[in-house]
């Protein structure tokens, strides 16, 4: 008898549970993202953000378009290179860093979910610039991403975090990279240094920090003895055996022997070329088309991401043809 009155009380219990459920008390996933957006609208005061509507029914993401684009509109199977900032909501994650934050790929192989509708529905063209507020539902999920705990700073982003993205689908790489390096130049307040505008290596800007006093002139053939160092345009280093400070952080005192020139890359092999004779220093900052181009690359101490510029140090002590 109390076994059965039991049962009784436990499907009672399991049926008013669903009930409650079925009555709409307890808000679905969409409908929480959605209060989430509008409280962290509300509480950042983020003016502007429309409901992206397309379809005739929303994805729940909200947006804000800074720069319109322009020309034809992109498509899933098309090629986009664009720079980003992401916060999560939580304000556990963030990267603002377009140095290292960039996506050069088709369209429709971006992640998450989210961020793929908003390139097709709402970005739409190069040259424009957006701000995306993506529900949790068409972000990361449950799971979240990255890994290690989720109370460390840009560790990992938690579950059920809706992201805050600003980004801008880059339409003319070339004229993006000499930008990049012009407000590299001015940040750092560099001066004396040339733009190369013809030749194999145009786009390119150097300075002869220490000119060449050797008696052997570089070319093509030459087997190169030297002191580098490989930078970011953050500053950070990727690469270096310079030893001499302040250029760059002592990491070795040997030096390293370049035998075949064409094995470099364009801007770096061009840079040893300018100086014309060994024993001579010169600083470069190099587009990413002369430098790793769209490939992403392991440097010693950092990876060097697709499309990025880079600035070299380049101390040569001798040559041999």
């Amino acid at each position: 008898m109390k076994k059965t009155l039991f049962t009784l009380l436990l499907f009672s219990t399991v049926i008013g549970m669903m009930s409650c459920r079925k009555n709409g008390s307890s808000p679905n996933i969409k409908q929480y993202d959605d209060q989430q957006i509008q409280n962290y609208i509300s509480a950042n005061g983020i003016t502007g953000m429309k409901r992206d509507t397309v379809g005739g029914d929303t994805s729940g993401i909200y947006y804000q378009i800074i720069e319109p684009g322009n020309g034809t509109k992109f498509d899933y199977p098309d090629s986009i290179f664009f720079t980003y900032t992401l916060k999560t909501f939580d304000g556990l994650y963030y990267n603002t860093d377009t140095v290292t934050d960039h996506y050069n790929g088709l369209a429709g192989h971006t992640a998450p979910k989210g961020l793929t509708l908003a390139l097709h529905d709402v970005v739409k063209y190069k040259g424009a610039k957006v701000r995306l507020l993506i529900p949790s539902h068409i972000a990361y999920g449950l799971a979240g991403a990255g890994s290690g705990s989720k109370t460390i700073v840009n560790g990992r982003i938690a579950g059920n975090q809706c992201l805050d993205y600003t980004l801008y689908v880059v339409p003319d790489p070339i004229a993006y990279d000499d930008q990049v390096i012009q407000n590299y130049i001015a940040a750092n307040n560099l001066t004396g240094y040339t733009k190369l505008t013809s030749g194999p290596a145009a786009g390119m800007y150097y300075k002869i920090t220490a000119v060449p006093t050797g008696t052997n002139v570089i070319n093509i053939n030459s087997s190169v003895t030297c002191y580098y160092s490989g930078q970011l345009m953050d500053n950070s280093y990727f690469d270096t055996n310079y030893a001499p400070t302040p250029i760059a952080p002592a990491t070795t005192s040997s030096t390293t022997v370049f035998s075949d020139l064409y094995e470099l890359t364009p801007g770096f092999r061009n840079g040893m070329l300018l100086l014309g004779k060994d024993v001579g220093s010169i600083s470069m900052l190099i587009p990413s088309r002369l430098a790793y181009g769209t490939i992403s690359q392991s440097g010693s101490s950092a990876t060097i991401p697709s499309n990025s510029c880079l600035r070299f140090e380049l101390k040569v002590t001798a040559s041999a043809n």
